[in-house]
């Protein structure tokens, strides 16, 4: 298929409620929390690990949508598959000598592997399949307003081990945020998508991914999380009609109640001024 002809821009905004969205491991997997604005943070492979654990979900099984990075990979076993379908042998750490093979190598990754050709990989290891820049990425996501998180006792009724049967019930605790509206900003660009291949068959897949990469993600840990808005604005020229921070700023999201908040009624969420020539604008949720 083709790639994309048109520069995308886009912000999303979730939430959590009664979760942890994105626990740091060193700080005992509490909620990541920007220290100096008490602002709650999501990071950008987080947020590429969802979008990731949807489309396997989704596209189990079909030709060209495979998972690079997933869950207990080996990626040097994958590498070597690249290889073994060219009729090349892998030498170690080294792409192969004739630069056709050599594009040929990273061109079939790209081209059987979703989150390559979408979000780039480094693929330089032992079996080297070189290195690939996505055309799309992500920032950081932040919440609109301070977070609080909560620290929670549990308790569990069966013990682990036969000498701890006296104790009855062991205890635990965990972190949630009460409640956070997240905002987090992307990124799609057309001269890495023709390097990479990523078509507009893709971005459709990328957009529903962002819609609903949470409705299969609950857990315990996470509480109730779900995507709320996408606002996708879309260049008419190859290279950008507008920074995109100039379109950034033309979504807004602000209180509408008093008091800590506790769900997403409590903030209006609203596309404020004209779009700059060449640019439109779509709410795709």
């Amino acid at each position: 298929m083709p790639a994309i002809t048109h520069r995308y821009d886009f912000v999303l905004f979730f939430d959590v409620e009664n979760g942890n969205p994105n626990g740091d491991p060193d700080a005992g997997n509490m909620p990541r929390i920007d220290p100096e604005t008490g602002l709650g943070l999501v990071t950008d492979v987080c947020l590429k690990r969802k979008v990731r654990n949807y489309v396997e979900l989704a596209k189990e099984g079909d030709t060209g949508y495979r998972i690079y990075v997933q869950e207990k990979a080996v990626l040097n076993q994958k590498n070597q598959e690249a290889y073994t379908a060219l009729s090349l042998k892998a030498e170690p750490k080294r792409l192969p000598k004739k630069p056709d093979d050599a594009r040929a190598v990273t061109a079939w990754m790209c081209e059987n592997f979703f989150d390559i050709r979408t979000f780039g990989a480094v693929m330089s290891t032992e079996v080297n399949c070189g290195q690939v820049r996505g055309p799309v990425q992500l920032t950081f996501a932040r919440s609109v307003e301070p977070v609080v998180p909560a620290e929670v006792s549990i308790t569990r009724m069966a013990v682990t081990n036969e000498k701890d049967l006296e104790k009855e019930r062991t205890m635990g605790r965990k972190f949630i945020v009460p409640y956070g509206l997240y905002r987090a900003e992307g990124f799609v660009s057309v001269p890495l998508a023709e390097k990479t291949g990523f078509s507009d068959t893709d971005l459709n897949l990328l957009w529903e991914a962002l819609i609903n990469m949470f409705e299969h993600d609950h857990s315990a840990a996470r509480g109730k999380m779900g995507s709320r808005k996408l606002f996708v604005f879309r260049h008419d020229k190859r290279m950008g009609n507008a920074p995109a921070q100039k379109l950034f700023d033309m979504v807004r999201c602000r209180r509408v109640t008093e008091g800590p908040a506790r769900g997403f009624a409590d903030y209006a969420v609203t596309l404020e001024g004209a779009c700059p020539d060449g640019v439109s604008v779509e709410e795709r949720l």
